[in-house]
């Protein structure tokens, strides 16, 4: 049987957890996650992992934090006066927003904090700091490279 690697089309289920068991993703339900091998399109640590994997495998593999999110940068975490945010803007601890960065593009922030006066937000990706466990399962090789 053909082993998945570099390049290749590939279709996946998982579920992914934190190591506490807490679940944050699944497939199941939809249609199974499909990328290319080498392309970036998931965290670093599952793509090294589904590569050298054949249809029908199936394995629980740990990702530490560096090859998924990366760690929690306490630089990413911003404090901003309430009164330059949109008038009318509904915010709240857990609201999710976009800033535009100095090249122009969109990042999503997420507010943790805010008083009266000021708002804190966080540019981390929510699963950053986090070592993240998945159940993965190879279901086809769509396209060998």
């Amino acid at each position: 049987m053909t082993a998945a690697k570099m390049g290749d089309v590939v279709r996946i289920n998982y579920t992914g957890r934190l190591t506490d068991g807490t679940q944050f993703d699944s497939s199941a339900g939809r249609a199974p996650l499909e990328f290319r091998i080498g392309e970036r399109q998931v965290i670093k640590g599952l793509e090294a992992q589904v590569a050298g994997m054949a249809p029908g495998d199936s394995q629980t593999v740990t990702i530490p934090c560096d090859q998924a999110y990366g760690q929690h940068r306490p630089e990413a975490v911003q404090t901003l006066d309430r009164a330059k945010l949109p008038s009318g803007l509904d915010v709240r601890v857990g609201t999710q927003l976009q800033a535009r960065t100095s090249d122009g593009g969109m990042m999503p922030i997420t507010v943790v904090g805010l008083d009266d006066t000021s708002v804190k937000v966080d540019a981390n990706h929510p699963l950053a700091g986090q070592d993240l466990v998945f159940d993965v399962e190879l279901i086809d090789i769509v396209q060998a490279a």
